[in-house]
């Protein structure tokens, strides 16, 4: 069973950094591919990133490259989003998700399994 609790998240200005981490208290962690979605009020889910079993590979949306990067500590059952250079338009919530398919980054949000309860970040003008 994978359980999944986020964390980091609050309210920054424009240009801030912030790093979110995803924590999970179950044992299997090491088998899932993880991803980042978001989430503003009134749109859809939206892909982040996302990285497989490893690290050894990682995804990232088009709105976030080259600002976020996604990484994971197996040995801590803990993956990251640090997010720089934040815009207001990157305020939502923030939630991580397991993948069973440990090598193959999925952008759908259909293809992930297990969900955290989210966090929400707040990027001010």
């Amino acid at each position: 069973q994978v359980q999944l609790v986020e964390s980091g998240g609050g309210l920054v200005q424009a240009g801030d950094s912030l790093r979110l981490s995803c924590a999970d208290s179950g044992r299997i962690f090491s088998s899932f591919a993880m991803g980042w979605f978001r989430q503003a009020p009134g749109k859809e889910r939206e892909f982040v990133a996302a990285l497989t079993w490893n690290g050894g590979t990682t995804y990232y949306g088009d709105s976030v490259k080259g600002r976020f990067t996604i990484s994971r500590d197996n040995a801590k059952n803990t993956v990251y989003l640090q997010m720089n250079s934040l815009k207001p338009e990157d305020t939502a919530v923030y939630y991580c998700a397991a993948d069973r398919h440990s090598n193959v980054l999925h952008q759908s949000p259909h293809e992930y399994d297990y969900w955290g309860q989210g966090t929400q970040v707040t990027v001010s003008s």
